[in-house]
């Protein structure tokens, strides 16, 4: 009996004390917080070694899971999908069933639900096809929960450059240190720096309006930083041109993005010296006396009329244009 009641409660909440039990003893260890309810405690000995095994049995086991009761978690690391290898994952479940488990943990808010570690799309797959998701659950914290999405992702070869990158700044927004997101995705720190100088140079604006773009390699991206960091461009300023190109690929969002940002502007072309202003002419009387002086401005004929001129010359002359033109175009 004793040995039932041993085993009794591992998997489940242990029972409530018996209303006789005897109060503690004076100068008994009292516990000052609660512990932590992410973090089993296992008893030492027999008991905590049997304890740590139904554990690792949970880990171990798989379970089936309502798809509306997991949630997203961690951070973003796909930037855009294909419409079409959804529908082929979705139709490859609905043929032969879901092969691969997903990896989820108990929500930290939520009691009764999920949060997804890694296997979003075939959670979303399962989600279309009403059926229940096979999966592992663990309890992780949120540093394990993105350590172990960051693994999951380094194994997978279909993320592309900017969306490790854009993974490597998540991280780092969220307050990890470059040797954590170094561990995390496997790579050394000079990659991780590189990533993240991608990351901080280009805003999410612009790598969310250009996409995945996975044939885009590192030293491309790094062009774009470059471009973008010299010409001082506003990011919605990228993001419309981006916009405007019509563009349906990524790869060639990517390639619009860079063209804009590298352009240069013509240099100003030097301004022309002013027109020297028309000499003027001289006219005068059959006597020499000077009358007026003529230039052309403009395609007009300007005629200045001396100071010293006798009064009313200025208006008889007025008066006789219309007669001197019809002579002169009669060739009088």
């Amino acid at each position: 009996m004793a040995r039932k009641n041993l085993l009794e409660g591992l998997m489940g909440a242990a029972p409530a004390p018996s209303p006789a039990a005897p109060p503690p003893r004076a100068g008994a260890e009292t516990v000052s917080a609660p512990p932590d309810p992410t973090r089993p405690r296992y008893a030492k000995g027999a008991i905590g070694a049997i304890s740590r095994s139904v554990a690792d049995l949970q880990a171990r086991a798989l379970i089936e899971i309502d798809p509306m009761q997991i949630e997203a978690g961690g951070l973003q690391d796909r930037l855009e999908s294909d419409s079409a290898e959804d529908a082929a994952l979705r139709d490859s479940i609905a043929e032969y069933g879901q092969q691969v488990p997903v990896l989820v943990r108990p929500h930290p808010e939520h009691e009764g639900r999920f949060q997804i570690v890694y296997g979003r799309r075939r959670v979303l797959a399962l989600r279309e096809l009403g059926r229940p998701v096979k999966a592992l659950v663990r309890q992780l914290d949120d540093r394990d929960l993105i350590i172990a999405q960051g693994q999951e992702n380094t194994a997978r070869r279909d993320l592309s450059f900017i969306e490790k990158a854009s993974f490597a700044r998540q991280m780092l927004e969220a307050g990890y240190d470059r040797k954590i997101i170094g561990d995390t995705l496997s790579m050394d720190k000079t990659l991780i720096s590189r990533m993240i100088s991608v990351g901080e140079r280009i805003s999410p604006e612009i790598v969310q309006a250009i996409g995945a773009a996975p044939s885009i390699g590192r030293d491309r991206w790094l062009a774009l930083a470059d471009a973008l960091t010299e010409g001082e461009h506003a990011p919605q300023d990228v993001v419309a041109m981006i916009n405007l190109s019509g563009a349906a690929a990524s790869d060639a969002r990517f390639e619009a993005a860079l063209a804009y940002a590298s352009r240069r502007p013509a240099p100003p072309s030097p301004a022309k010296p002013a027109a020297p202003p028309a000499p003027l002419a001289a006219v005068r009387a059959l006597d020499g006396k000077p009358l007026a002086q003529a230039a052309r401005r403009g395609g007009r004929l300007v005629i200045r009329m001396e100071k010293n001129i006798e009064a009313g010359f200025e208006d008889w002359l007025l008066a006789q244009i219309p007669q001197l033109h019809q002579a002169w175009s009669k060739g009088e």
